[in-house]
């Protein structure tokens, strides 16, 4: 396995810096790595407004671990992450799943460290965006949006900005005409700097709808909160443990447990668990094995009523509804 470490930031510094550390090299705006290592492109691009973004097509050659210890944390990663393939971040602490299929977006405050693995085989389809936490601000103010206070929010003292989420599917499908684009020019450039754009601002705007926890994080403490969302996922076919079980868990008080989690995810634990709980009913509708009510009583659902009304109120059609669209 052939271990890198590198920073990233929200301005140009990092580019020669990541490439060397892969005896590569740069050439204008593409990141050149050697063949035995990857296939496919790199390419980053100043946005403007403390903004860069990071466009990653490749398939990897060999097994890789990029440890990333940022020399300044002023700054914000979103990481739009459709790899087919193993790839995990991970830290001291823990460790999950990165993917089209499993997280595939991840907000991470610079000043947390992190390390990427990903093996030989794996294709990465990936758009990362780094702005700078001052700029989160003006950015809000000049889009409209309002983050209730937005001041707290990026104040590195007094907040860690941190998030593994699925995209939505609006991102999704931004994503994918971006991809559909040959890589570099002028049009290309316009493409990617509207993308980011928009992908900026719909998240912006998604958690400008919800109460923001304003709260520091230290590895430990979100180790163990993504070590419980893993063990909810993993037990995806039953019922939902209690909040008490879950904070011994993560040792953590229910207080601390409930608002760490829902910061870190968005969504309290209930909602996290049913929202999942959804997504693999309706990837186990798709396969087409299984009769909803098999599926109903395979996901722990009370009745085939309840999991029709909750299948309904997430996804906008109801399980029948579904199965007749396919």
């Amino acid at each position: 396995m052939k271990i890198i470490e590198h920073y990233y930031s929200a301005d140009l510094k990092w580019p020669e810096h990541y490439a060397k550390q892969f005896d590569g090299k740069i050439d204008g705006n593409f990141i050149i790595l050697p063949e035995d290592a990857q296939r496919g492109v790199r390419y980053f691009l100043d946005c403007g407004e403390g903004i860069i973004a990071y466009y990653i097509n490749v398939e990897y050659l060999r097994n890789f671990q990029l440890i990333q210890k940022n020399e300044n944390p002023d700054f914000v990663g979103f990481y739009y992450n459709l790899t087919d393939g193993e790839a995990t971040v991970s830290s001291d602490q823990f460790m999950f799943n990165v993917s089209r299929w499993h997280y595939n977006l991840s907000v991470i405050d610079g000043s947390l460290d992190s390390v990427y693995n990903v093996k030989a085989g794996s294709k990465t389809f990936a758009l990362c965006i780094f702005i700078k936490k001052s700029m989160i601000k003006a950015y809000t103010k000049k889009n409209h949006i309002e983050i209730q206070n937005i001041d707290s929010v990026v104040n590195s003292k007094k907040n860690t900005i941190v998030r593994f989420d699925r995209m939505s599917s609006e991102s999704f499908h931004l994503l994918n005409d971006l991809r559909k684009l040959e890589v570099g020019g002028a049009v290309f450039d316009l493409n990617l700097r509207g993308t980011v754009q928009l992908l900026i601002s719909n998240y912006l705007k998604k958690i400008a709808t919800k109460r923001i926890i304003i709260q520091t994080v230290n590895e430990v403490d979100l180790a163990n909160i993504i070590n419980t969302q893993m063990y909810l996922i993993s037990h995806i076919k039953d019922h939902f443990p209690s909040i008490e079980f879950m904070a011994k868990r993560a040792n953590m008080s229910e207080s601390k447990f409930k608002s760490l989690f829902k910061k870190i995810t968005g969504n309290t634990a209930n909602v996290f668990f049913m929202d999942n709980k959804l997504l693999y009913a309706k990837e186990l509708l798709e396969k087409k094995q299984l009769t909803i009510s098999q599926i109903s009583d395979e996901l722990s659902f009370t009745n085939n009523s309840y999991f029709a009304s909750k299948f309904k109120e997430h996804f906008g059609l109801s399980p029948k509804a579904f199965n007749k669209q396919l």
